[in-house]
């Protein structure tokens, strides 16, 4: 069944994708029913969203995948929201419509933010999507580099602030080639911290020439780490996939679990009383990604972007995605006017 209907998607892209753009319906990718995202996402035309009060809506240009998308596929706010539903929260793309109250853009520019997935049956792996938090693009941004900050920023920003780093401190970012460790990395060193970073061989180079000191995960890792840092570990923030080294975390920060955060291991976090980023009382910190836009497009921050799909190709990315082999972002791209 599923090889039958890759060429029916194939045949749907030949005749009707410039018939839909042009028209009121747009192609996105939904799914209808939950499960493993391969089994349910769909490629499919859709009515052209409207947005409501407070929201504009973009053509998109590059719309970044993460692992959430593929949770929300697997019931993660099932009974939450109807659906179908959406994937793709990162998006980059320009204004074709704004909402009632918004004052801050105009048709015609050039925005990065996050899609409006929770207000509506279609997300940012589209040809247009509802955003409900957005910045100009600076110049000099191009529009996959964009796609690809605003979660990861957010998330890593928010890991370090939450975690309270500062100069001077030893602070480990474990799963330092995540795109939230990555950015994670480059944060804390912005905030005068020494930084040990555990990661493979793809961006180990990358994140020494960064200034922080680097050396690989699993077993041996907590000797390793401490031989390298040279002195007590402060903090630790979690970014790697769950492994089962929360407990090797909370021994590198001397016993002390509340010195530990982990954006990913959340079951682990509860039983060693570990910090986690899901559930605390924080508030989200969208507010920063308009500065590291700036950064990047200045060339002092970077998100690594490892491959760009056309929307049609949204399988292989998912595939690649889930083979834990992405080494960086995974952009998909819909064709363009």
């Amino acid at each position: 069944m599923k090889t039958v209907w890759i060429h029916r998607e194939h045949d749907f892209i030949r005749t009707k994708w410039r018939e839909h753009r042009n028209g009121q319906y747009h192609t996105d990718i939904r799914f209808h029913d939950y499960g493993e995202p391969t089994d349910v996402l769909r490629l499919e035309e859709a009515a052209i969203p409207e947005p409501g009060p407070g929201r504009i809506r973009v053509r998109v240009r590059a719309c970044g995948l993460n692992p959430v998308d593929w949770a929300m596929c697997r019931g993660h706010f099932a009974g939450q929201l109807p659906l179908p539903r959406g994937i793709g929260l990162d998006v980059s793309g320009i204004v074709d419509a704004v909402g009632e109250g918004v004052t801050d853009v105009a048709i015609g520019d050039a925005v990065l933010g996050a899609a409006d997935f929770m207000g509506g049956s279609s997300a940012g792996a589209s040809d247009r999507a509802i955003m409900y938090y957005w910045f100009r693009m600076p110049a000099g941004l191009d529009y996959v580099q964009a796609a690809a900050l605003p979660m990861a920023v957010e998330t890593a920003y928010r890991g370090i602030d939450t975690l309270g780093v500062s100069s001077g401190q030893t602070v480990l970012v474990h799963g330092a080639g995540t795109t939230v460790g990555f950015a994670a990395v480059q944060i804390a060193l912005m905030r005068g911290a020494r930084v040990v970073a555990t990661a493979g061989t793809a961006y180990a180079d990358k994140l020494r020439a960064m200034g922080a000191m680097v050396t690989s995960y699993g077993d041996g890792m907590v000797e390793r780490v401490t031989e390298l840092a040279k002195q007590p570990v402060d903090l630790a923030l979690d970014t790697a996939p769950i492994s089962g080294s929360l407990k090797d975390l909370v021994q590198i920060v001397n016993g002390h679990p509340q010195h530990v955060l982990t954006v990913s291991d959340f079951a682990a976090a509860a039983e060693l009383g570990v910090r986690a980023s899901y559930g605390e009382l924080h508030t989200a910190r969208y507010d920063v990604v308009v500065d590291f836009a700036q950064y990047a497009a200045d060339g002092k921050f970077t998100i690594p972007v490892a491959k760009t799909f056309a929307l049609d190709a949204w399988r292989s990315a998912v595939e690649i995605s889930q083979s834990g082999r992405a080494h960086g972002k995974l952009i998909l791209l819909p064709a363009s006017d």
